[in-house]
């Protein structure tokens, strides 16, 4: 007999262990599942019976991509009808948000697939070495031949899950509130909340105010100037790329993907801070704790609204 799959409702997807414990507190998630495949730091799945499940993939983007392909093959569940929340962690550009904020997005691009140039032997008026593979320089779109480049996420869930949470109260802490009053203005001054812009992937951490301002210029330039740059991680292009992949075979549907990142720390210093010791120095932000805890308090409304309310999801989002 053909072994039966578990139906899953909602999937969350974790990088880390402190990301994925609020989810597994919260949730109870207390029904481990091995997988072959998955990260030897994280080798089991963790759900729980209401259809909830966690899938921690380790960091980066060998780690997502190769964990999200061995959990969507294993046989051992069903993901047709799944949501998948893609939830973690991120550092965060002080012009759109602060440590702590939770920020759903709707574009996600690729911030390592460039070419690039050590900055002391660039063309004179480039603002930094980085540019788009097979094209002439900075300002100028590359011709997307990865097809990893860039996603766009569902405009309809995008949407309700920001209208859902955007009351959420989020954790915050002392020393963040010490070090966001280091910034002359908001929202990198005030209090998180959540927020809808979009989300920056590659595998080495950038820091600075140039830098920064690359990611800007990148997003609006890989979006045709839809996207808003506001967070920056380490895995979400290899894991949709991942999902899209298996989305093909009808083992998942890309169009059920939603990405939640939290600000942890700020991607640029505070004015007056040199650009080394932002990042040298990212734990003293303060930002960690209430990062690793808003994952779950900005991402619970939309994961109950979708198991308290199956019959209305599994047909497709809810236009009320």
């Amino acid at each position: 007999m053909p072994r039966l799959k578990l139906p899953v409702k909602v999937l969350v997807i974790s990088m880390f262990g402190p990301e994925a414990q609020p989810w597994i507190d919260a949730y109870k998630l207390k029904i481990d599942i091995t997988v072959p495949g998955l990260s030897p730091d994280y080798p089991a799945v963790h759900c729980n019976l209401q259809g909830l499940c966690n899938l921690t993939t380790g960091m980066g983007y060998a780690n997502a991509a190769a964990s999200v392909t061995a959990l969507m093959h294993s046989g051992k569940f069903d993901f047709r009808d799944t949501y998948i929340v893609i939830a973690g962690i991120a550092g965060i550009n002080p012009e759109l948000g602060t440590v702590g904020s939770a920020a759903w997005a709707r574009w996600v691009v690729d911030y390592g697939l460039a070419w690039e140039l050590d900055p002391r032997e660039m063309p004179a008026g480039w603002a930094n070495g980085y540019f788009g593979i097979n094209t002439k320089g900075p300002g100028e779109k590359p011709p997307l031949d990865y097809r990893t480049e860039v996603f766009r996420l569902n405009d309809a869930l995008v949407d309700k899950a920001y209208a859902l949470s955007k009351k959420a109260k989020l954790l915050d802490s002392p020393e963040a509130i010490a070090f966001r009053a280091k910034f002359p203005s908001g929202p990198a001054s005030q209090p998180p909340k959540v927020i809808q812009c979009d989300t920056m992937s590659g595998n080495t951490w950038f820091a600075g105010t140039r830098l920064g301002q690359r990611a800007t210029e990148w997003t609006s330039l890989m979006t045709d100037g839809a996207g808003r740059y506001c967070t920056t991680q380490q895995e979400d292009n290899a894991t949709l790329e991942a999902l899209k992949r298996v989305d093909a075979l009808g083992l998942a549907d890309f169009q059920r993907v939603a990405i939640l990142r939290t600000g942890a720390d700020f991607d640029r210093p505070y004015p007056g801070q040199l650009d080394v010791d932002g990042l040298l120095k990212y734990a003293e932000q303060g930002g960690f704790v209430p990062a690793t805890q808003n994952l779950v308090k900005a991402g619970r409304p939309l994961v109950d609204a979708i198991l308290n309310n199956w019959w209305q999801w599994k047909r497709g989002v809810p236009s009320r």
